[in-house]
């Protein structure tokens, strides 16, 4: 069985003077501990593609199945508690919470209830995993006063807090420079080769695509797989 599961998706934007019809019929799948790379022009739909395989935005055709379990045939409820116990999301452009601090960003999926521990254990893992990616003296700094590659850190950290199985990057380092964007790379593919943690990631970073086990390409609304490991 894997990871994640998806057929025939397809996903319709209803415009004010036109019709456009992003993704016709995609499909994909995630084995435990694979790194996938996805690509293609601005526009393809590639940040659709990964909201629908996340949970976050709703098909118009196609099942997407999340270890066996259908995602978009469960209550909103269930699909939450699912979604937040199983996937993490890694932003380019971060969304990180400018009122909270550093910890308290960290800490937001777990109090979702994808893990039943205490707020005392939530903030004990989002201090650690802070220590992990480097920002033990952060912790009480809000975003706004951290460099972009620091909030970009934290939101590594978060999307890590509840020990998903399924990281969902959506180009994680388009606004850090080389050597930064490198780091996080670094960090992301580290922990997916000793935990086996499944990366799906969007990117044109070729250097970056290079290093997944799979590459896809988004085109014409379809998934075209480029190199096999």
């Amino acid at each position: 069985m894997y990871l994640l599961e998806a057929t025939g998706i397809h996903k319709t934007y209803i415009l004010p003077h036109k019709r456009v019809e992003v993704l016709k019929g995609a499909s994909f799948s995630v084995g435990a501990g694979e790194r996938i790379a996805i690509i293609g022009r601005s526009g393809a739909g590639k940040s659709t593609l990964l909201n629908v395989l996340g949970g976050l935005d709703r098909p118009d055709a196609g099942t997407v199945a999340i270890m066996g379990q259908p995602l978009y045939q469960l209550s909103q409820r269930r699909r939450t508690a699912l979604r937040a116990a199983n996937i993490g999301f890694v932003f380019q452009s971060y969304h990180l919470l400018p009122e909270m601090d550093v910890t308290e960003n960290v800490m937001l999926p777990a109090m979702t209830g994808a893990r039943n521990i205490s707020r005392a254990q939530m903030r004990r893992r989002a201090q650690e995993l802070l220590e992990w990616v480097g920002l033990a003296d952060r912790m009480n700094h809000t975003p706004l006063e951290l460099s972009g590659g620091e909030q970009q850190r934290v939101a590594l950290a978060r999307a890590l807090v509840n020990e998903p199985a399924l990281i969902l990057a959506d180009e994680p380092t388009g606004n850090l420079d080389r050597m930064t964007g490198g780091q996080i790379i670094e960090m992301l593919f580290g922990l997916s080769r000793t935990r086996e943690l499944s990366v799906v990631m969007v990117t044109h970073a070729t250097e970056t695509a290079d290093l997944c086990d799979r590459v896809f390409e988004l085109q014409d609304g379809r998934l075209e797989e480029m190199r096999d490991a």
